[in-house]
């Protein structure tokens, strides 16, 4: 925290000491966010490419010093981050853009991006002495908190739709969470999951209330710049549900940019299923985000009332970039794809940026002279049921030799 400044509101603007113990704006309520501001004159006394080239610590909490963390137990958590990151050897081509990165956050240590702001959550947890930690999840935000908890000795509540798929109810479970099955969609969860904070006083992992999630979420983007040598793609495209994610990459993007490491801030292309896409909507008609409904495969991104709008649209505006939608048909193609092509199994919600990435090639928003970088944000084991929907059943054979010629003379 010494490099903190401050906290501000996305709404009014107003600062706020960095001392105070503060989820959202006093004066704005829960639309309120808050926003984590930095000293980035005293950072770049600090922080240049020869504190990377000697810091051997390869996760996340390399980033620590920008950061709203304090070190005195990031050694005890699971070893989040320094997610490798691919150059496309073939899915470039394919979509007709000069290089493609695929950065695979499902190698994350509960295979999905969202480890990065829960073992942020568990270390702010315990550095205030709390021993539960809750938060509402349409599943991998659930999973990484229960993970990252159980590693720190630390007790989780989690409010999941009963939608949930049955390999994140798993994972919870798995890891000795209390888990809340609610009969009802992510707004009805996460309404629950509120008065339930609430109520007990658990520590609130909620991204889109806790601002220091972001900050978590946040190292996804420095990452990338810092294994491209400090050379940023011309685009980066997330999927977006909340807009907590989204809002996050910004945010790495531009602390990397006021220290002087990288010299622009690459367009976001923000990527939304079109059984559930709210951002896309308010964009494209110009006016303020409205509920939609939730139908959509891509589980993790299906989130009719995003909690976080301001930092999602500001992501995206303030890089200059754009949004598109993209339908469960593209995404379960994408997945069979980006898997036979490249050797990454992302789940429905991990894919949708590429999918998104697919068509604005074709739509010649991204152009062929253009570097890309995708985030995979989550593994595809996550979500057997709908991986299976993008491959062709396997051959049933008996085992005998002749018979499988036959299959194969077939094929």
């Amino acid at each position: 925290m010494k490099y903190v400044n401050s906290y501000r509101c996305t709404v009014c603007g107003r600062e706020y000491d960095k001392n105070d113990n503060l989820y959202t704006c006093p004066k704005c309520g829960d639309t309120g966010i808050l926003d984590i501001e930095y000293n980035y004159e005293k950072l770049k006394k600090v922080i240049n490419k020869s504190y990377f080239d000697n810091n051997k610590d390869y996760s996340m909490w390399r980033y620590r010093d920008v950061m709203s963390v304090e070190d005195s137990k990031l050694s005890e958590t699971l070893r989040v981050g320094w997610t490798p990151i691919y150059k496309s050897n073939r899915f470039a081509s394919i979509i007709g853009i000069k290089e493609l990165y695929i950065k695979d956050e499902g190698l994350n240590p509960t295979a999905s991006l969202k480890d990065r702001a829960s073992a942020v959550a568990v270390i702010k947890a315990s550095s205030e002495g709390r021993d539960v930690i809750a938060c509402s999840s349409t599943g991998n935000a659930a999973s990484s908190l229960a993970g990252n908890a159980a590693r720190m000795g630390l007790s989780t509540v989690i409010f999941v739709p009963e939608r949930a798929p049955q390999g994140k109810l798993a994972q919870l479970l798995i890891y000795g969470a209390k888990v809340i099955c609610v009969k009802g969609d992510y707004r009805e969860t996460f309404q629950l999951s509120k008065k339930a904070i609430d109520y007990w006083g658990w520590y609130n992992r909620n991204a889109a209330i806790n601002p220091h999630m972001v900050e978590g979420k946040k190292t996804v983007a420095m990452e990338i710049a810092e294994q491209l040598k400090w050379k940023v793609p011309d685009w980066v495209a997330v999927s977006v549900g909340d807009g907590c994610t989204i809002g996050g990459v910004y945010k790495g993007f531009f602390d990397l940019f006021s220290i002087g490491l990288i010299d622009r801030i690459p367009k976001l292309l923000g990527v939304q299923a079109k059984g559930c896409c709210p951002f896309y909507t308010a964009f494209i008609e110009n006016k303020p985000l409205e509920p939609t409904d939730e139908n959509t495969i891509a589980d993790s991104i299906s989130v009719g009332i995003p909690r976080n709008p301001i930092k999602g649209m500001n992501a995206v505006s303030r890089s200059k970039g754009t949004w598109v939608v993209v339908s469960d048909e593209a995404i379960l193609e994408t997945m069979k794809i980006l898997g036979s092509c490249e050797g990454i199994f992302g789940e429905p919600a991990g894919v949708a940026g590429l999918s998104g990435v697919m068509k604005a090639c074709r739509e010649g928003i991204i152009k062929s002279d253009e570097t890309v970088s995708v985030i995979v944000t989550g593994n595809g084991l996550k979500d057997v049921k709908n991986a299976l929907k993008a491959t062709p059943k396997p051959i049933v054979c008996q085992p005998n030799i002749e018979e499988l010629k036959k299959y194969f003379v077939k094929y």
